[in-house]
């Protein structure tokens, strides 16, 4: 992924920032993800809320193959008008902001382990 492309793109995103992960990059606004960009394309994070825009703009959800089944994360493509025009790919990275603003936070693995470790039996 060009991350000067996706500076671009994404320049009216507060704070963006752009980092590694899952083996291609997230995107960021203040500190919350809101797209991944990997397999050279641009992934959007959707919920059940959300998902039907992206199926109505030709979207596809993010699927890939893991050891012995389908993987499909919560996250569709930036829809392709969207992938040269800094302002509506700006309205569909507020969505993804969006989304991940109101999904309920999950305590990390480590956290959940440690708690459930010190719970008298």
């Amino acid at each position: 992924m060009d991350h000067e492309h996706l500076r671009n793109l994404f320049a009216g995103m507060p704070r963006l920032s752009i980092r590694r992960l899952f083996g291609g990059v997230g995107l960021y606004s203040d500190g919350v993800v809101f797209a991944l960009g990997a397999f050279d394309e641009i992934w959007i994070k959707a919920d059940a809320e959300s998902q039907p825009l992206f199926e109505q703009a030709g979207s596809r959800p993010f699927r890939y193959r893991g050891k012995n089944r389908e993987v499909q994360l919560p996250y569709w493509s930036l829809p392709d008008r969207a992938l040269d025009d800094p302002d509506e790919a700006l309205k569909w990275a507020r969505l993804g902001l969006t989304v991940s603003l109101r999904a309920p936070k999950q305590a990390s693995k480590a956290k959940r382990s440690r708690k459930s470790a010190s719970q008298p039996l």
